[in-house]
């Protein structure tokens, strides 16, 4: 078969094919931010947050790869190949984020959640494929880049939307239920979701597939049957490249980490900056309730409690926030880092320095102060939203392209699924229920993550350029 040839795309080409991937991001943003607050808002308990995250994971590890070994074989004139998936997930994902706030109870709260990771899978697993379908392999790094960039756009809108709406437009919830503040994050992440996909989808023509790669899809076509894309998953792990075999072993840490940090940030954000324990959470909770329910007035302290844990939950917001405005700053700046220090070792890097900045966090006891460890982690979070993919992307068949990035999506998944059921006995057993500890646990496995980067052998050594 003759090679097909990919046209070079200029700057705002590829800035329009992955304006989508910011709205999927802000979605993701709340993930990281809200939903933990929100449970907590609903009575959860700290060490039930990694099982109540089930969600993320579990669809992960079944929804990627299973729209990819979809996606590799679908063709359509009108829609292209990975589009309608965009916008599927799209309007499934602004459904889900539009009655959220709305929940009245925790198992209201999940069965959104699974929703909602449900439809930002399916939206995000063709991406990462649509840069290798749309951009030529020396632009490839540059694509994955700027998808970092809208990475770190869609989820400072998100946190900062919360910081902003809860400091000045919110107000405080005196009862222990959803502030209002929380309502209008969700309504304008609703509305990024589908605006932003929308725009990609009608900015963006696929290449259609040539005559003779039209022929070998009809052929396949007439051969599957409902179990072959679970099949085509399962061989194509089998033969999966040896570096994928090395990135899943870096991934293992690394994301294992950055569940417990978007977990425990909050609750070591109430202990070491407003000096707010579980305990007192839960005390003051139950005194507004049992004063609520019996016509006496509440009490100062408990009142003053709940809103330490909001704004707390701002703070979070406010940091999440900065880190990902740094990953936006910082995205296309390390590729020419990259150029000169290759990938893998700008990767490496920057993960040791997400390693360091956790391990500083929970010794700083000032709001402004805990800031400065968050650049290290937005430089590291630019990194790991990019240099990965454009590592391992010369290594992956193209017709595979969407199996192979959704086998990289379940190294991620399986670690949060480890996470999620492992975790919350570490956390109480182990660590002494104390968040400080999970942080810090979580800034060590970065640093075990950075050591394993070094051990990947590239078969071929990416190439970027300026566009």
């Amino acid at each position: 078969m003759n090679k097909k040839i990919i046209p070079k795309l200029s700057f705002w080409q590829i800035w329009n094919m992955n304006v989508g991937f910011f709205g999927i991001q802000y979605s993701f943003g709340l993930q990281q931010t809200a939903v933990n607050p929100l449970y907590s808002f609903l009575g959860a308990h700290a060490e039930q947050l990694p099982i109540l995250n089930l969600a993320g994971p579990v669809t992960g590890l079944l929804i990627q790869p299973l729209i990819g070994a979809i996606s590799d074989k679908t063709w359509s004139p009108k829609w292209g190949r990975r589009k309608p998936f965009f916008l599927l997930g799209a309007i499934f994902c602004s459904l889900a984020l539009l009655v959220f706030p709305f929940s009245s109870a925790i198992w209201m709260a999940v069965g959104l959640l699974w929703i909602l990771d449900a439809a930002n899978n399916t939206a995000m697993e063709p991406y990462r494929a649509f840069i290798g379908d749309k951009l030529p392999e020396e632009q490839q790094t540059y694509g994955f880049q700027m998808q970092s960039l809208f990475v770190g756009g869609g989820i400072t809108l998100a946190n900062l939307s919360l910081f902003v709406f809860q400091k000045y437009f919110g107000g405080t919830s005196e009862s222990g239920g959803i502030p209002a503040w929380v309502y209008y994050s969700f309504f304008l992440g609703s509305f990024c979701s589908i605006a932003s996909v929308v725009w990609s989808v009608y900015k963006t023509p696929e290449i259609p597939p040539t005559e003779e790669e039209l022929a070998i899809l009809k052929a396949e076509k007439e051969n599957d049957n409902l179990f072959t894309p679970f099949t085509d998953i399962f061989t194509a792990i089998i033969n999966m490249p040896k570096v994928l075999w090395q990135l899943a072993l870096v991934y293992f840490f690394q994301w294992y980490a950055l569940f417990c940090y978007w977990q425990f940030v909050t609750p070591m954000i109430k202990q070491t900056l407003y000096n707010v324990s579980e305990s007192d959470e839960t005390k003051a909770k139950h005194i507004l309730e049992f004063s609520k329910n019996a016509g006496l007035q509440d009490t100062e302290w408990a009142k003053n409690i709940l809103r330490l844990v909001e704004t707390a939950v701002g703070q979070t917001g406010l940091m999440n926030g900065f880190y990902n405005f740094i990953t936006m700053i910082s995205a296309l700046l390390l590729i020419p880092f990259a150029l000169k220090y290759s990938a893998k070792n700008v990767y490496a890097f920057c993960l040791f320095a997400t390693g360091l900045s956790l391990l500083m966090l929970p010794f700083i006891r000032d709001e402004y102060m805990i800031l400065l460890p968050m650049v290290l982690f937005g430089v590291g979070w630019a990194a790991m939203m990019g240099l990965p993919y454009s590592m391992v992307s010369p290594s992956i068949p193209s017709n595979k392209r969407g199996i192979y990035m959704g086998v990289i999506n379940m190294m991620i998944v399986i670690p949060m699924l480890i996470q999620t059921l492992t975790f919350g006995s570490v956390y109480k057993y182990l660590l002494g229920n104390n968040p400080s500890n999970a942080i810090i646990t979580a800034g060590v496995l970065f640093v075990l993550a950075s050591v394993f980067v070094l051990f990947i052998q590239l078969n071929k050594k990416p190439k970027a350029e300026t566009v």
